[in-house]
């Protein structure tokens, strides 16, 4: 009898008969194999029947084979006004780590290999990040801001997943400890939100010292910051202070997103936020929260077009739990659709969710794009994603670092 282990963390495959998506170029490559060593890939080769005796080699059945999605937008213990969100705020510790355990195994089962967390409850994020790498639990690379810092009252206050500060030494402190805890990148609440009862979108939290004493901090430590924010003239002192991303822009003008573009600011829309009326409904979100983000929808499209036509350079990020079913498909897969429809050609839109993503993160050299060398994290599907992100609903094979996790519908 064999003894049961953790989850593997790397394998070697040799992927054959498939449609390889280069992101990079935005064409499609045919008659390759895909060799993966230890979880890298190692060599691509010319299909021609010759595979690699030394590892199992797996058909795709001529199905397109593309990099996996990166979602820079995550909260794995997402907890809204309303009585669901009430039932998640009431968990232990325990019971939390089990649901974002699980919601993690999900995100990864439908084609998101990497995600940034930008605010978790309590630092489970840490130790759920520990549990993927090790092989305990199953899951997606994680990138994270540990807690958000907001003002005494700010935006998201009501939760563990934020830590109140009050002043430029506070905000700078508020850095360092979320460093110390084992942060990747810093997130700032810098305005109001749709989530927050006594504020509106448009409410200025931070003062111009504070996201200065932040942003200079992270930078020191060589941490990106990125920010929730809503209104123009806030995100613009932020992006000459140094901000590096900006989540949502529900009220950018043509001049903030030049300044963003020219300061190598990138936005992340999170577009479905605003046209999620029946995520809504499942939640059982208050009337007032509906009424606020159903309601900045079309204020928040003309935000996005004009980063697009600033030349911003924008990123997949749901807020929604990637992994969530919502209108037939995942939460972001349907935002990679939102991208899509309000301006964002096909092959950008497909980056937006790859290569785009890593580059912000800084590791594009090992991820984003399936080239030699980079980790081996891909999803395959009978559609072409260079022609229609709605491709991506197709996801019947999903791959980490050499390791399959989800395999359908072939016969092998």
């Amino acid at each position: 009898m064999g003894v049961i282990t953790g989850f593997p963390t790397a394998g070697s495959v040799t992927l054959h008969n498939l449609n390889l998506v280069d992101v990079v170029d935005g064409a499609v490559h045919t008659g390759v194999a895909v060799h993966v060593q230890g979880g890298v890939i190692s060599e691509i080769t010319a299909d021609d029947g010759g595979l690699d005796a030394r590892h199992p080699a797996l058909d795709l059945g001529g199905a397109y084979l593309a990099p996996g999605l990166i979602n820079m937008h995550t909260h794995f213990s997402l907890s809204l006004p309303g009585p669901v969100g009430a039932e998640l705020e009431a968990m232990d510790a325990a019971g939390l780590a089990l649901y974002m355990a699980d919601g993690a195994r999900r995100t990864l089962h439908n084609g998101i290999t990497t995600v940034r967390c930008v605010a978790e409850k309590g630092h489970a994020d840490f130790a759920l990040r520990r549990a993927i790498e090790t092989g305990r639990v199953e899951g997606p690379r994680i990138y994270t801001a540990g807690r958000a810092l907001a003002c005494t009252g700010g935006h998201g206050h009501g939760s563990d997943d934020t830590l109140e500060c009050d002043g430029a030494d506070d905000f700078a402190r508020g850095v360092r400890t979320q460093i110390k805890a084992g942060a990747d990148l810093i997130k700032l609440m810098i305005s109001g939100g749709i989530a927050g009862e006594h504020e509106t979108i448009s409410t200025p939290q931070l003062t111009v010292d504070e996201m200065a004493a932040a942003i200079s901090t992270a930078h020191a430590w060589g941490r990106k910051v990125t920010a929730h924010a809503g209104p123009a003239d806030v995100i613009a002192e932020a992006v000459k202070l140094g901000l590096d991303c900006v989540e949502h822009g529900y009220e950018l003008t043509p001049e903030v997103c030049r300044a963003m573009a020219e300061n190598g600011t990138s936005l992340v829309p999170t577009l479905i936020v605003t046209r999620a009326g029946a995520f809504f409904d499942e939640l059982g979100v208050p009337a007032w929260m509906q009424e606020r983000s159903l309601g900045a929808g079309e204020r928040h499209l003309e935000s996005y077009r004009a980063a697009l036509d600033a030349g911003v350079d924008v990123l997949l990020g749901s807020d929604m739990p990637p992994f969530w079913p919502f209108e037939g498909t995942t939460a972001a897969v349907r935002e990679l659709e939102h991208m899509h429809a309000a301006g964002l050609d096909a092959p950008s839109t497909l980056r937006a969710g790859t290569l785009g993503p890593a580059r912000w993160l800084g590791i594009e050299a090992t991820a984003g794009s399936i080239e030699v060398g980079k980790w081996a994290d891909v999803i395959a599907l009978p559609e072409n994603p260079l022609q229609s992100p709605s491709a991506l609903r197709t996801i019947d094979f999903v791959m980490k670092d050499g390791v399959v996790v989800r395999d359908e519908g072939r016969v092998r």
